[in-house]
Formats: C-alpha cells, structure tokens, sequence
C-alpha cells in the first residue's frame, strides 16, 4: 500500500465508491427517462441533435459510444415515435441526417428538466467550493481510469 492511503477497507475502496455512485447516478436517469418512454441512450441522441444540429447515424454512434448497428436501431426507434425525421444529406445523398421534431424537442426539454433536477439537488448539497474540489478530484480520477485502461489493456502480440 502506498503512504498516501495506507490500509484502506475493502468498503472504502475509491472504486466502490466511483462505481456505486454510477449506478445511483443510472438508475435515477433510467427512472426519469422511463416516465418519457425513451431509455438512456435514446435521450443522449436527442440531446446531441438539439446541441449538434442534424447529425448522421454514424455521428451519433460515437457520440453515444455505440456501434453504427445499434444507433440505427435507436434512430429507428425514434423516429417510430414522431422524434426525429431522417432526410438524406445533401452532400451524401445515401446519409441520412437525423433531426428533431417539434414533438422531439418538447419531449427533451420536459425530460431534461426532471434530469437536471439532480444537478440542482447537488448544488443545494455542496458549496461552491466543495463542488469544484468534488469536480476536480473526479476529474483526476477519470483521467487514472482511461490512462489505466490503456495501459492494461490487449497487448500487442510479440
């Protein structure tokens, strides 16, 4: 163990802390997007097309961190329910680009309203300065979590 956190119980581990509050975190928004009918992934393509402008399939894939395969699903999904319109692109005319609807855009803004409500309750939870310190050291940790993943992830054959 290092000095800096010396032994730590298995139940303090940063981990287990990360992860339990991601799975709070989830199960909120699931809940509150469920009430809406859309599912997490779905409420992040009407939130990107809002924020972005019309996007591609293949745009929004990477945007959600999906592969193009399901994103088609998602957008075929949405658009059954009169939230978004598909049209060609003009400069590609086999593209089709993903817009919202005036119905699309109502949803999102109700939907997102109950969502950004934890944002709020976080605010009235933490000074200023607490939620820059909390900002700042989750930040770091993400930052060892992908430079972790990277570093053990497949290795290149010898």
């Amino acid at each position: 163990m290092s000095e800096r956190t010396g032994d730590i119980p298995a139940e303090e581990y940063l981990c287990t802390r990360i992860r339990r509050a991601e799975q709070a975190l989830m199960s909120h928004h699931e809940a509150v997007l469920r009430g809406y009918g859309l599912t997490m992934t779905q409420y992040t393509v009407l939130l990107a097309i809002s924020r972005e402008g019309g996007m591609s399939g293949a745009q929004l894939a990477r945007s959600a961190g999906v592969t193009q395969q399901t994103m088609a699903a998602v957008l075929t999904g949405l658009e059954a329910k009169r939230l978004i319109t598909r049209q060609p692109s003009p400069v590609h005319a086999k593209v089709l680009i993903a817009a919202l609807t005036e119905q699309g855009q109502q949803v999102l803004d109700r939907a997102y309203q109950e969502v950004n409500a934890l944002e709020r309750a976080f605010a009235d939870t933490f000074t200023r300065a607490e939620h820059a310190a909390l900002s700042d050291l989750l930040e770091r940790a993400t930052t060892v979590l992908i430079a972790q993943t990277r570093h053990n992830g497949p290795q290149p054959a010898t």
